[in-house]
């Protein structure tokens, strides 16, 4: 009779699985005592959450806000997510808890903008949004501005600010006082800010744009020339991108000066020589008449060449509007900027947003006021025990 013995070794497989919509209830048992001496009650108060006396834990309040404002679900979606799991929360009802979270996170994204207004050079960029008209059912144009800190700082960070408007009055609410130096593109809104202190920084990647839709357009030799020219500038910024401020600002002095040397004197020979009103013309007089804001970035190694740093941070609200479509009002749209900072912020530090929300969350309503900064994005570090990042 033969006998099967087993071959040395094994076959492992693996399956990945996915278990939607899981819910856990937390109880909290809290004991009572009584003093045999004085007949007093004693019992350990009720644990410091986000919403008093409500259901929600702090990681189902992250996890409603992130898949609202970084996964772009409405409400109203997530009604029906929550449905098909077995549980019943009205969108009333999620929307109370966003509103109160929000509140609670103000102070939070208050200290956010006095970071980023600490900072000498800040991006700015806005973009539309509808908001539902003051008692009325139709929307009108609404802004939701982003100021973010450079790519070349140490401190990421991006505050977003929701205004009925695009009227500069805003940009120059939000920065009050703050003197730096501001990179954005050539919206008239900004004009007061530079009458008021606030020096200008140009995008060349606004200028390139011009002259890159006319040689896609129609083939412009002129075009395609200027378009070189930018190419040897932006081929000198990653040469230089992970370099001090210092070194950066040295190498771009011997490299790019030259050429945008060359590229002024070209656009000044050829702006004589092209059609008034001609499609070129209009090209050539977007950069020449912004030529000294173009070219500061070559004096100061922590300036960016561009705002398309900014135009990132602005991306998130692109592809929101496309699902929620409109805010409620001006209230739900400054409530939806603040979280958003937050979580753009969370992202721009290597962090998961619903971890950050939901720790955050919970420290939260112990946490001392003089030290709400220590939950800054920047500043944040998951795990325990729980250590501080510098500002840099």
């Amino acid at each position: 009779m033969r006998l099967c013995t087993q071959a040395p070794g094994e076959d492992v497989s693996e399956k990945l699985d996915y278990t939607p919509g899981v819910f856990t209830v937390e109880r909290h048992v809290r004991g009572k005592w009584v003093c045999d001496d004085c007949e007093t009650l004693i019992q350990a108060p009720v644990p410091a959450q986000v919403i008093d006396k409500g259901i929600p834990t702090a990681g189902l309040l992250a996890h409603v806000m992130i898949a609202k404002f970084a996964d772009h679900l409405p409400l109203y979606r997530q009604e029906s997510i929550f449905g098909r799991a077995g549980l019943a929360i009205p969108r009333s009802t999620l929307a109370q808890w966003v509103g109160v979270a929000g509140v609670q996170l103000q102070p939070l994204v208050d200290a956010l903008r006095d970071v980023v207004l600490g900072q000498q050079v800040i991006h700015a960029d806005e973009t539309p949004a509808q908001m539902l008209a003051p008692g009325s059912k139709k929307t009108h144009r609404s802004y939701v501005w982003a100021y973010a800190t450079s790519q070349f700082c140490e401190t990421a960070a991006v505050v977003y600010d929701f205004s009925p408007s695009r009227a500069g009055e805003h940009a120059r609410n939000f920065l009050q006082g703050w003197k730096g130096k501001l990179v954005c593109d050539d919206f008239g809104g900004y004009k007061a800010s530079f009458e008021l202190g606030v020096t200008e920084i140009g995008c060349m990647a606004h200028a390139r744009r011009k002259f890159f839709e006319l040689h896609a357009t129609n083939k412009s030799m002129l075009a395609e020339q200027a378009l070189r020219y930018i190419q040897l500038l932006y081929e000198i910024e990653s040469e230089v991108r992970d370099l001090d401020p210092d070194l950066r600002r040295r190498i771009r002095q011997e490299k790019a000066v030259p050429v945008m040397d060359r590229l002024h004197a070209w656009m000044i020979a050829q702006r004589d020589l092209v059609p008034e009103g001609s499609a070129i013309s209009r090209a050539l007089d977007y950069s020449l008449q912004r030529w000294a804001a173009l070219s500061r970035y070559l004096d100061d190694g922590t300036v960016p060449i561009d705002n398309n740093w900014a135009e990132n941070q602005i991306r998130p609200w692109a592809l929101g509007r496309k699902n929620w479509l409109f805010a409620g009002s001006l209230r739900s749209g400054k409530r939806a900027a603040a979280i958003m900072s937050l979580i753009q912020s969370a992202r721009l530090n290597g962090h998961d947003p619903y971890a950050y929300l939901k720790d955050v969350l919970t420290r939260l309503p112990t946490q001392r006021a003089s030290e709400i900064d220590q939950l800054l994005p920047h500043r944040w570090t998951s795990g325990l025990p729980r250590t501080l990042k510098n500002d840099g």
